[in-house]
């Protein structure tokens, strides 16, 4: 897709971090947007700075996890503009400790939003997408965590890898049928966005007990990491940067979407454990600093 002049996109997520600097960047493109966010009025707030721009928007507030509110977001989206274009399933949180210490409403609450959401887009956007039969785009939002191995942020990881592969296969099923639509991963790696601040949408029904660290809690190691990772955000990427990149891998059809380069040295220690098999080496440690 070279062109984005006049045409639709969804953003889920869209109301800070890299969900709102990709939508921005969509009104720079000429796009009409719609907007979608749990947050009602860092929802509010972004339409409106957004339609000041001069961007023509449609803010609709939904869920991810939860199915029926993606198959609204569709709908509406469909009944404002009849088609799709551009699709970012980008939306994402992060809870737990370690696999084992993690509750299981942490494990229910990250993967309902991270894995399902990403789900839900494509369940009820893609067959939408394959009848109106015009060139469009979908962009899953992933993780370099998600093809690197480290410990910690086990139930983020989780997703984030999960996401790849299905991203992988929806691109491969998507070729198989000579469609029109093509998909990318994107594997952001620190980026100035309130991740760390998730637990402010976070349902009622699946609060768990406070984790001050993401990683192994109670431990001095585990503390060490979380502020590794408070200082890598915080001096992080912009999202309005992590957007241009990602326009310009849609423009050239780049699969993997990587905002660092560092990433692939992850990736590359990865994949020759694989081809050795043996136990992953944790990239964090290999490197000296958080990955």
């Amino acid at each position: 897709m070279k062109d984005f002049q006049g045409k639709t996109a969804v953003v889920t997520g869209a109301a800070s971090g890299i969900g709102r600097g990709l939508a921005e960047k969509c009104v720079q493109e000429g796009m009409n947007v719609v907007l979608a966010d749990v947050e009602e009025s860092a929802l509010s707030k972004a339409a409106e700075e957004l339609s000041a721009l001069g961007g023509e928007v449609l803010a609709v507030q939904a869920d991810i996890s939860k199915a029926e509110q993606v198959e609204a977001l569709a709908q509406k989206a469909y009944a404002a503009y009849n088609a799709v274009h551009l699709l970012f399933n980008n939306a994402g949180v992060g809870a737990g400790g370690t696999v084992w210490e993690s509750s299981l409403a942490d494990w229910q609450w990250v993967l309902g939003v991270n894995l399902w959401g990403v789900i839900h887009g494509v369940h009820f956007f893609v067959p939408r997408m394959l009848a109106q039969n015009e060139e469009s785009y979908i962009v899953n939002t992933a993780s370099s965590t998600g093809v690197v191995a480290h410990a910690g942020l086990g139930i983020y990881k989780t997703t984030k890898h999960a996401v790849v592969s299905l991203t992988e296969t929806l691109a491969l099923e998507l070729a198989e049928r000579g469609d029109k639509i093509k998909a990318s991963v994107l594997c952001p790696e620190w980026v100035n966005t309130r991740i760390l601040e998730s637990e402010r949408n976070r349902p009622t029904e699946l609060q768990s007990a406070p984790v001050d660290q993401p990683g192994p809690s109670g431990t001095e190691s585990g503390a060490q990491l979380a502020q590794q990772l408070r200082d890598l955000i915080q001096n992080g990427m912009q999202p309005s940067q992590v957007a241009t990149i990602v326009f310009e891998a849609i423009r050239e059809e780049k699969f993997y979407i990587f905002t660092h380069p560092t990433t692939k040295i992850g990736v590359r220690v990865r994949m020759d454990d694989i081809i050795n098999e043996r136990q992953p080496q944790d990239i964090i440690k290999l490197a000296g600093h958080a990955r």
